[in-house]
């Protein structure tokens, strides 16, 4: 995730600085990749707003459309933002 975080930064960079305004909804559970993310706009004196949605796990589970969160309920999946791994809330 941390290169994943790391990429969009940049690539959502170079697309503020030509104008556009760009949302990325990014799973990305560590601040420190946050505010990486934060920085590489700063730095660049380009706005940066982080919005934080915190939704309950039963909600979130009768909204999975791919079925990944029954995955991990199977032991299918390990190591799953939110249940098994964990989340640095901002």
């Amino acid at each position: 995730r941390k290169e994943n975080v790391r990429r969009v930064a940049e690539v959502a960079k170079l697309f503020a600085e030509a104008g556009a305004i760009v949302i990325a909804g990014l799973i990305s559970p560590y601040q420190s990749d946050r505010q990486y993310a934060r920085e590489v706009h700063l730095n660049a004196s380009l706005p940066f707003l982080e919005v934080f949605i915190d939704a309950p796990l039963a909600v979130v589970q009768r909204r999975d459309p791919k079925g990944l969160y029954a995955k991990v309920a199977a032991g299918k999946i390990k190591n799953f933002t939110g249940v098994d791994a964990p989340y640095e809330a901002p």
